[in-house]
């Protein structure tokens, strides 16, 4: 029963991961955090095009399973997500966390949307960018920011101002139909 438990809890948190790297994909590149996943299916028998390359031409070992996940940010439309899960200790001799092993469970997660339309693409390639450049993008991250909340208080402050024109051209709208009269 408790090693029942600890599989539980180890896939659980291993889906929470998972998750929050897709959230972090929606709401980097899309700002999008609370993404709504729509379904998913294991297919521990796939290889991705990805894990296939990894493999075979890079010599890495393959994932141990692959989930397609689909998401929908709100708008309708389905985006998949492609996840393969690779052992995070190949040389434990053994599954980490197994008999054979006395270290903790430890995997690592390759999220990434799939190659469905030319826009995966794109955005595989921003995040790239993102990972290998991080202060780079944290910097220009932070200047969006900033120029979002300057403008959203220069709208503000325009917004009575733009009421007090339509006004004023209301009235003058009035007051030229009435001396046409």
């Amino acid at each position: 029963a408790q090693s029942m438990h600890t599989v539980v809890s180890i896939h659980n948190a291993v889906n929470e991961r998972t998750w929050s790297l897709v959230q972090k994909w929606e709401a980097t590149l899309h700002d999008c955090p609370n993404p709504r996943l729509v379904r998913f299916l294991g297919r521990p028998d796939d290889r991705s095009p990805r894990a296939l390359f990894n493999e075979y031409v890079l010599m890495k070992s393959p994932p141990f399973d692959r989930h397609d996940w689909v998401v929908d940010r709100g708008d309708g439309v389905e985006r998949r997500y492609v996840i393969d899960f690779y052992d995070g200790n190949p040389q434990t001799g053994g599954f980490a966390g197994s008999a054979k092993s006395n270290k903790p469970v430890s995997m690592h997660l390759d999220v990434r949307p799939a190659l469905d339309d030319p826009m995966a693409a794109v955005d595989r390639v921003r995040m790239g960018f993102r990972e290998m450049l991080p202060g780079i993008f944290g910097e220009l991250d932070e200047l969006q920011k900033n120029n979002q909340s300057a403008l959203g208080r220069k709208m503000t402050m325009l917004q009575p101002k733009a009421a007090a024109s339509a006004a004023a051209s209301d009235k003058a709208y009035a007051d030229c139909t009435k001396t046409r009269s």
